[in-house]
């Protein structure tokens, strides 16, 4: 059985050699809980445990951190707003009962969703932000080595001196990526919950992160993947808000590092022919049908390719086909018709054929809706010619 920790440190386990430390102290006996306290409200949800033992060795403590993060599940916290139950961004106090939510959340109401109070205003609380942010740039931002002066170490030893944690090295993981990827999973919290500005400001931690890792061990599949695939959200919250240019941009910048990598991973074949189609239909609602076209057909051409290497793949066959319908389209609104009938008719000839096996039922009502589509777009054009 392992010891749990906080899910925010890729901590090491008891059995493990080497300990890594949390900024805060909350992996030692000795923790303080400084950063509870800056708020009378943030109490430790589970307070340390006395060792029997006198002089404990640090490898079998337990971890508890003061915010009741000590178990790997993700909880709702005390830093947490409850309406995105995410970190608190912006975080605005309701006024008279003084509950704390993100500001984009609570401006939705009138009334307090905790209390049910009539909210007369709502203040700033820059006390509680403040220790949120810490809490991020403590818990889920990379923490580079920090370089020290090995002779000092040893003749401090050698002298009695004590090891003060300014002069320790310190290795502390890009948890943004790791354990649940947590920057990216409070972002996507704040992104159902329609909270924007939160979601760009966690989704760009994650990229400035990813960047500096770019810098530092050059353009991996991982790396490179992992920042498309941030890039893409970050372009999809922008899309929401109505920053069309900058939604272009981000998803242009996704599809440049996803470009970068080996097709042969079905995961990253899709979402970069997603961020093709999504730039194409951006340019489409800007009027500006030759730069759809563009964007859309090569989409098709990584569709095309990835169901050449992956023949019997229904749902990449069903992508296939939409690429086709959506190419098709656009050449209609060119006037090619012609072109058009032909996408349109290869489309129905990659979709009618298909049979499903048992474990792809899913995929059952996507391909009827498809093949309705397609055939309704073929139909109204003959019916248009006999009138």
């Amino acid at each position: 059985m392992t010891t749990p920790v906080c899910p925010f440190v890729k901590a090491s386990r008891p059995d493990e050699t080497s300990l890594k430390k949390c900024p805060f102290g909350f992996d030692s006996s000795s923790t303080t809980t400084a950063a509870a306290t800056n708020d009378k409200n943030n109490k430790p949800s589970q307070p340390h445990k006395k060792q029997q033992s006198p002089s404990p060795s640090p490898a079998v403590i337990e971890a508890k951190c003061p915010f009741g993060y000590d178990s790997q599940k993700l909880k709702i916290g005390p830093l947490s707003c409850v309406i995105c139950q995410a970190l608190i961004f912006q975080c605005s106090r309701c006024v008279p009962c003084s509950h704390a939510f993100c500001k984009g959340c609570i401006s939705k109401f009138n009334d307090c969703p905790l209390c049910g109070a009539d909210i007369e205003k709502i203040e700033d609380d820059e006390k509680i932000q403040s220790l949120v942010d810490r809490f991020i740039e403590g818990h889920a931002r990379i923490k580079r080595t920090q370089e020290i002066d090995s002779n000092n170490t040893e003749n401090n030893k050698e002298e009695g001196v004590a090891e003060s944690p300014k002069n320790k090295t310190v290795i502390y993981e890009d948890v943004s990526l790791e354990r649940g990827a947590f920057l990216f999973q409070h972002a996507m919290r704040a992104f159902r919950a329609q909270n924007m500005e939160s979601a760009k400001s966690r989704l760009s931690l994650c990229a400035e992160d990813i960047r500096d890792q770019l810098e530092k061990m050059g353009n991996t599949s991982e790396l490179c993947s992992q920042l498309g695939a941030v890039l893409g959200m970050l372009g999809d919250c922008c899309r929401a808000t109505g920053d069309t240019t900058s939604a272009i941009s981000y998803f242009e910048e996704s599809v440049e590092f996803l470009s970068k990598l080996p097709r042969n991973d079905l995961e990253i074949t899709h979402t970069l022919s997603v961020s093709l189609n999504k730039i194409g239909d951006l340019k489409y609602y800007e009027g500006d049908l030759e730069a759809t076209r563009t964007y859309y057909f090569r989409s098709l051409n990584v569709r095309r390719d990835a169901v050449k290497d992956n023949p019997n793949v229904p749902s990449l066959i069903l992508d296939l086909a939409v690429s086709l319908a959506k190419v098709a389209d656009v050449d209609r609104s060119l006037g090619k018709e012609d072109v058009a009938i032909n996408g349109f008719q290869e489309a129905i000839q990659l979709v009618e054929p298909l049979k499903l096996k048992p474990e792809e039922t899913g995929l059952q009502k996507r391909l009827d809706s498809v093949l309705e589509f397609l055939k309704s777009q073929i139909v109204e054009k003959e019916a248009e010619a006999t009138l």
